[in-house]
């Protein structure tokens, strides 16, 4: 185990937080909100993709490539004693799995926060959007909903339904 003895920013043991969630759910939203509370680095799949692939097609071998960058970045920043917080879908129980077996390895705290929202919300939301990194649509939404493996380990929900201001005391609370 490589453990570190870094201190963040804040004098603290950095962290590794995934954010994860169905497409539309509001993680960027959550994401920065943890980012900004961490004084932590966010880095974002949707980023990550479009910085390693000119043309994506979101077939399984560029999610593994994402995510290898994804975790590669996230390795680097928390080496440098940085909090570090990691916003994508995680529908794949192994990837949440991964980013836990990396924290551990790195001797950062992990905090693994799952975000929820009622379907009609999704729906408005997603669209709305414009000039997002993100390419999802709802279609991409209900069949990651299918395809998103059930969250057994400790974990923190929250709902971002109700909106900003609600979101940002229920991510207050979980970091506190």
């Amino acid at each position: 185990m490589a453990e570190t003895d870094a201190l963040d920013r804040r004098g603290e043991t950095p962290r590794l937080v995934v954010v994860c969630g169905l497409p539309g759910v509001g993680k960027t939203t959550v994401a920065e909100d943890v980012a900004d509370r961490l004084d932590g680095r966010l880095l974002r799949t949707d980023v990550v993709r479009k910085e390693i692939l000119t043309d994506p097609d979101y077939t399984e071998e560029e999610s593994r490539m994402v995510y290898r960058e994804l975790f590669d970045r996230a390795r680097e920043t928390v080496e440098a004693g940085r909090s570090v917080v990691l916003d994508g879908t995680f529908k794949d129980a192994v990837d949440r799995e991964r980013a836990a077996a990396l924290s551990e390895a790195l001797g950062a705290a992990f905090r693994l926060v799952k975000v929820e929202c009622a379907e009609d919300v999704v729906r408005e939301r997603i669209a709305r959007r414009e000039g997002d990194e993100s390419d999802a649509d709802y279609e991409v939404h209900r069949l990651y909903r299918e395809q998103f493996d059930a969250v057994a380990t400790d974990h923190v929900t929250v709902d971002n339904s109700e909106g900003r201001e609600a979101t940002a005391r229920q991510v207050d609370a979980a970091f506190e």
